[in-house]
């Protein structure tokens, strides 16, 4: 049985990890994290991951990009695998999951849905075919929502720029002097009421639109692909894993 220990557990996507987890039967739930208040729970809940005494064989992180150096410290000093599926990281932050993927196994992802990381094979393969073709994102998520864009948005971006690096990206438009550039690909953030999660790219060309989109329908989806994440990861050698690697 692998032994799971959530950072996070009490957030929104922690609470839907953690239900999750409980009803694998190949999982077991050693402890939680989660930053203060604490709410009453079956397992032991910690404000820090510095602070746990218990041992697992994978973290999986579903919280905020401010307690990186926390869950980093515990995994590095404890050599335990980790998965992180947080999102909002500056560069600075994505520069140390990267240091500490080479003496730990780090899986990352902005999102753990296993058919948005093949939207993302697709968007590659579109931009390959669709040369000259305008490129738009738009991503839709609930009003709770902090960051954006989301991290999905930029994963897409990203895979596009992977076909096309030349192009640069644009985060919405205002103004009068706001005319479409040729090297761009823009990005649009909505947000309101629930929307677990929308994300579309457009490939606009002369009299002929072709959309690939991903809708997320509950946030199960999200903890699923992190706990095939995690069960891959758990007996990995130190290194950099994403979805790819499962995909693939």
């Amino acid at each position: 049985m692998l032994k799971v220990i959530v950072n996070g557990c009490f957030g929104k996507m922690g609470k839907v990890l953690t239900r999750c987890i409980q009803e694998d039967e190949e999982l077991e739930l050693v402890c939680g994290v989660s930053q203060p208040p604490i709410e009453d729970a079956s397992f032991n809940v910690y404000s820090k991951m510095s602070e746990v005494v218990e041992s697992c064989d994978v973290i999986i992180d579903f919280s905020h990009h401010t307690a990186l150096d926390d869950v980093l410290g515990y995994a590095l000093k404890t050599k335990t695998p980790l998965v992180i599926a947080t999102t909002g990281f500056n560069n600075e932050e994505l520069a140390k999951i990267q240091e500490a993927s080479k003496s730990i196994p780090v899986f990352h992802s902005s999102n753990m849905s296993l058919g948005v990381n093949v939207l993302l094979k697709l968007v590659k393969k579109a931009t390959k075919m669709l040369q000259g073709f305008d490129i738009e994102v738009i991503e839709k998520h609930h009003n709770k929502k902090v960051d954006a864009p989301s991290g999905t948005a930029i994963m897409i971006a990203n895979a596009i720029k992977e076909v096309m690096p030349t192009l640069e990206n644009n985060y919405g438009r205002y103004g009068r002097e706001a005319k479409r550039t040729e090297n761009e690909i823009g990005i649009h953030a909505i947000r309101g009421g629930t929307i677990v999660g929308e994300h579309d790219a457009i490939f606009a060309g002369h009299d002929e639109i072709v959309e690939l989109r991903h809708t997320a329908q509950s946030k199960d989806i999200f903890a699923k692909g992190a706990i095939v994440a995690a069960k891959y990861l758990a007996n990995k050698d130190a290194g950099y894993y994403n979805m790819d690697d499962i995909l693939n």
